[in-house]
This record gives structure tokens, sequence and C-alpha cells, in this order.
């Protein structure tokens, strides 16, 4: 009964935190809010037409919507990177910043829910995957999987940052033996989610393309690059925004971590470059597709030559350490690294692997507008989501959030 009642002021506290705040935190909301209302307008359209008001087509049934959830589920699996050194190896500068990290896994792993069910044609009936209710077709259905993994990691994340700041909330310290083999679980989880995802793409025989063993190994590597760099960046906004403490030494160590990350990554890409052209065969129109064009069509591949530029001067940014010391270099590596993993994850991998389609097909697939407010009103919940759950971490982190005693 006393852990419910500091549970109850933890989340009434936790509500009169939120509400307030500055005009510039007020204008930040209220522009959120505005970009949520967007997307919710566009969605009731997308609902009440059907899925003709994206440029999706039998040719390209996947687009930006799966692009998107593909990118956000290595952002979410991100945490790990500092989740090992934080709490496996006690190192204090990363101890300071991995709950922002969880929180933004939390908000991240919304954003991929969202973006699946937009997806869908009619989302009503994704009930049919439930047990009891319809036929999971377990353990042999990926999607399966899918639903299950990024559940529990979602489940998993949101308990211990929720544990966390509540015991801090309280002025209690943290059970060790209670919450560490939880947070330990949550590591092999963070990589099964891109596994997972990976193998969902995978599974499709008829996808050449994607059908390649390196594939997972490929989403792994990717995530610990464009994941970390976006963490890097807000935590330097965090830092100048709010009183909370992140040394430079975490964010310079993040950059090392990162360029380790890259090298491996870009290795990955080249390996499969390799396989595609030295022993070209039939089904490497795809990769010829991805790089050159075909039948006229060369967009894609002015993306995928952008997307490699971005990831190699990223990681001579992350590599150098006389430019990683730099805060505005390394900042600019970040924005690289997110840029090139965001084109190379999303468009990049799933438009080469439906093009030419089955029939040999070229489909010129360019989203819509409808699907570009849709993909922004859900990236606006996932932001307005992590800024709340913020703003209350840190007013508990600097002590301004403290139950007393009645």
């Amino acid at each position: 009964m006393k852990t419910l009642n500091y549970f109850w002021h933890f989340v009434m506290g936790s509500l009169a935190v939120v509400s307030r705040g500055t005009r510039a935190y007020y204008a930040w909301v209220g522009l959120l809010v505005l970009v949520i209302l967007i997307g919710v307008g566009a969605y009731m359209d997308q609902a009440s037409t059907g899925l003709v008001t994206t440029n999706m087509r039998d040719p390209v049934s996947w687009g930006f919507y799966i692009g998107n959830f593909a990118f956000l589920v290595g952002v979410a699996a991100a945490a790990v990177v500092l989740v090992i050194p934080a709490y496996v190896y006690n190192w204090g500068p990363f101890r300071d910043v991995v709950l922002i990290a969880e929180l933004l896994s939390v908000a991240a792993i919304v954003m991929c829910i969202l973006f699946v069910t937009v997806d869908l044609g009619r989302p009503e009936y994704v009930w049919h995957l439930a047990p009891g209710l319809g036929t999971p077709n377990f353990p042999h259905s990926m999607l399966v999987w899918d639903i299950l993994v990024l559940n529990a990691y979602f489940l998993i994340n949101y308990f211990i940052v929720t544990y966390l700041l509540f015991m801090a909330f309280t002025g209690q310290k943290y059970n060790p033996s209670f919450i560490m083999p939880v947070i330990f679980l949550s590591i092999p989880l963070a990589i099964g989610i891109h596994s997972v995802t990976a193998m969902l793409f995978m599974g499709l025989k008829s996808r050449p393309f994607w059908h390649s063993a390196i594939l997972a190994p490929r989403f792994l590597s990717s995530a610990f690059c464009a994941g970390p760099a976006l963490l890097l960046l807000v935590f330097q906004v965090l830092r100048s925004v709010g009183k909370i403490k992140i040394s430079n030494e975490a964010l310079f160590k993040i950059g090392e971590l990162i360029a380790y990350a890259m090298a491996v990554n870009l290795f990955f890409l080249g390996v499969e470059v390799f396989t595609e052209f030295y022993g070209e065969t039939a089904h490497s129109v795809h990769a010829r597709f991805q790089w050159f064009g075909i039948h006229g069509s060369s967009a894609i591949a002015l993306w995928t030559w952008l997307a490699l530029a971005c990831n190699s001067l990223a990681l001579v940014g992350f590599m150098v350490p006389s430019l990683r010391y730099r805060l505005p270099i390394l900042s600019a590596a970040c924005v690289l690294a997110i840029a090139g993993v965001y084109i190379e994850k999303g468009m990049g991998l799933l438009l080469p692997g439906m093009t030419p389609g089955v029939l040999g097909e070229v489909y010129h697939y360019i989203p819509s507008l409808n699907e570009v407010m849709v993909a922004a009103g859900i990236w606006g919940i996932g932001v307005l989501l992590f800024t709340l759950m913020v703003k209350v971490a840190m007013e508990i982190t600097v002590g301004k959030m403290r139950y007393e005693q009645p």
C-alpha cells in the first residue's frame, strides 16, 4: 500500500512536470502537436479511402512506412551500445546518460509499432495474430516473432526506466539483484529485435536481393551507427537546454564506438557488393538497379551513392581523433551517419528488393504527400513522447522532483 501511494505521487508529479515549462518548451510541444494533428488528418484520409492514397502498388507493396520502420528498429536497438559499458562494465560517464538512451528506445519502439500499423490496409484485423483469437502461425511466421520481440523489448525498457526513475524519486537505491537481470535480458533482446526484423526480409525467397545471410549483421552494424549518432546529438541538446551533466568524455567515447561500427558497416556493404557483381547472376539485376539504375530509372542509384558518401565522410570524422575531439565536426559526422543509414536502410533497402518486380516490371515509386504527412505525424508522436519522458527524467536526476513526506 505504501508503494502504491509513492507511485501515485510519482505519476501525479510527472504530469505536473510535463505541464509546466518555458515559452520555448510550450512552443516546441505546440509544434509537435500541430505535426501530429496533420498526420492524424492524413491517416484518416488513408483509412477512409484506402492505401490508394499512397504511391505503393502491387510491384512495390512496401514503401516509406516500412523504410522508417526498419530505420527506427535500429535506433531502438542502439541503447545496447551504452547499456553494456554502463551496467556490465560500470563505466561512469555512460551511467550518466544510459537512461536517456533507454527512453529513446521506448519512443522508437512506439514509432515502429505505429509505422507497421499505418502500413496495414485493415489494421483492425490485427487481432488475427493474437493467440487463441486468431491463427498466428507461431513459430513459423517471422511476423509473429517480430511482434513478440518488439513488444517484449518495449515492455522491458519501459519497466527499467520506470523502476529506476521511481526509485530515484523516492530517494531509494535500486536493488541490483532485482533490476540487473532485467537489464541483462534487454541486451540480447536489443540484438534480437533487429535480427528478427532483418529475417522478415531474408525469409522472402522470391526477393533474392534480401535473401542473404549477411543482411542481419548489416542491420546490426548500421543500427550501431545511426542510433548512437542520434543519441550523441540529443545529449548535446539536453546539455545546452537543461541542467543534466553529460561529460565530453562520454560524447567522445560514443564517437569512437560509432567509428568501429561504421567501419564494420562499410565492410559488410563491400562484401555484399563484391558478391553481387563479381559473380554476377540474373538476380544481380536488383543490385544493378540500386547502384546504376536500369531502364532509365536511376533516381535510387543517386541516393545510394549519396548514402555511401555520407557514411564514408562520417567514418573519417569518427575515426580520426583530431577530428572526433572537436564537437562541431563530431556533430557533423553524426548528421552524416544518420542521413547515410536512413537512406541505406530505408528506400535504399526496399526499392532494389522489389524492383524489378517478379514479372520484370520497373515501377517508379516515390512516396506520396499523404505518406509523408502520416510519417511526419508518427515522428511527431515519438519526439513528443521522448520530450515528455526526458523532461521528467531530468527533473528527477537533478533532484527537483522528489517525494516529500507529508
